[in-house]
This record gives C-alpha cells, structure tokens and sequence, in this order.
C-alpha cells in the first residue's frame, strides 16, 4: 500500500490525527531500540571494538611509541573499522530489519511525518553505537601512553563518527534490501580502497573527515587527513543531516505492506 508523508494508509483512521514530531520520535525510538537489543550482537560488537583496546596497549609497551602510532592505530582501527561496523549494524538494521519483517506497517496505523520517523529510528542506534563502540576505542588511545591530545582527538572523532555513519546507514537500511553488503562495500572498498588512490573520491569518504580531526588536535602525521578539525567536524554533520532527510524521503515514497 501506498503511503504519502503524513497520511495514513488505512481509511479508517482519521487524517486529522497527525502524531506529532515529539510524540513520533519517542515510539519510533522506543520500538526501534527494544528491536535493535540483543545479546549477542552487543557481546559480538563489543569484543570487536576491544580489538583497539588490545592494539592500544601494545602500543603502550613500546618505548618508542609516537603521536602517530597511537593515531595511526585509533584511525586505521577505530576509525576504519569499528565505529563504522558497529553503526551499520545498528543503523542499518534500526528500519530496515522493520521493513523487513513487515512490522513497519504497525507504524503507520496513525499518520507519521516521515522525518521524526527516521530521526527516531537513528536516534535509536545512536544510543547502542555510542555505549559499544567508543569507550573500547577510547581507552585504547588512553592505554597507548602518548599525550598530545590522543584522547580528547578520540573522543571526538569517534562520536563525529558515529553520528555520521548511524545516518548514514539508516538511509541505507530504508533504500536498500541488502544494506549490510552495500555497508561493508562502502566500509572496505569506497573508504579502505577507493578513497586512499584518489583525492577527488575522498572528500565522499567519512573517515577522511574524522582522520582529519585527529591529525588537527593531535599534530599527528596521517594519510587521507588533510581538513582543518572544524571541517572534519563541520560537514559529517552537514552528511548526517543529508542521509536523514534522504532517508525520510525514500520512506515517504515506498510501499509500506
């Protein structure tokens, strides 16, 4: 069935009873985050983020460690591999396992703007990816034993990140029906691959942007991480606003059944 922002698929509700954005978002939110818990995949995706935390200390027991080993493990681990992993497993999932399994309908028994629908749903995967994927990677940067600014540099980038990535993915899981495959093509082969041989390909690529702010705060000396900390802060916000409105666009035009 058909379903156009703000109307309500079923003639028996009354179009005048529009939820509004307030109340959208808290039962998306509450609907989509008891969806998403699940045991096993937080232990799963938290022994993959305690990878950094391993790759930190190893760093740590070297007397010979530098500002740029401890970046380079926080950027090519942290950065690369486990915040954008983790937010597309959540994010992804957080509408698109709804649609999925055909419960996404139970949604639109009253009319919903489509945009607190997805703020919600990503909302909703903000809320595991920043518990599950920071603090690991953070204490990684903590356990290296290098100061200049390691840690706040993390601590920063890893939330930008996470923003980034779960709205990102969100568009994902509501545009396509194998959004764990496009993720991972865009994760190792766009980002890990494409992105490092061609500068122009790069400014598409999240974590040039968050690679940017570390290298900023931290004097660090990294590939792909040429932006200035506030544009690496600046315009993954401005991507995150984008996939959103993206997401709640392509939401508006589908068959909802």
């Amino acid at each position: 069935m058909t379903t156009d922002e703000g109307l309500s698929p079923y003639p028996f509700v009354a179009q005048s009873t529009t939820v509004g954005a307030g109340a959208t978002i808290g039962l998306v939110y509450g609907v989509v985050l008891r969806q998403l818990v699940s045991v096993g995949r937080i232990v799963a995706l938290v022994l993959l983020a305690l990878t950094t935390t391993v790759a930190g200390f190893a760093i740590g027991t070297s007397d010979t460690a530098t500002i740029t080993d401890a970046a380079g493990i926080i950027g090519n681990l942290g950065l690369a591999v486990v915040v954008p992993v983790v937010a597309l497993v959540f994010g992804g999932a957080a509408l698109g396992d709804l649609r999925e399994d055909k419960t996404l309908v139970y949604l639109w028994l009253r009319p919903m703007r489509r945009f607190p629908v997805v703020f919600g749903a990503a909302l909703a995967a903000l809320t595991l990816v920043v518990p599950v994927a920071i603090p690991p990677v953070v204490l990684g940067s903590a356990l290296t034993g290098v100061k200049e600014g390691i840690v706040i540099a993390t601590v920063l980038a890893t939330f930008v990140a996470s923003l980034a990535y779960v709205a990102i993915f969100t568009f994902f899981g509501v545009w396509l029906r194998r959004y764990i495959v496009w993720g991972l093509a865009y994760i190792l082969i766009w980002e890990g691959f494409i992105a490092l041989g061609s500068a122009g390909v790069a400014q598409f690529a999240i974590r040039k942007y968050t690679r940017s702010i570390l290298a900023d705060i931290t004097g660090a000396d990294l590939q792909l991480a040429d932006f200035s900390a506030a544009a690496g802060i600046g315009i993954p916000l401005a991507a995150s606003i984008a996939a959103l409105a993206l997401a709640s666009l392509c939401l508006a035009r589908q068959d909802v059944d």
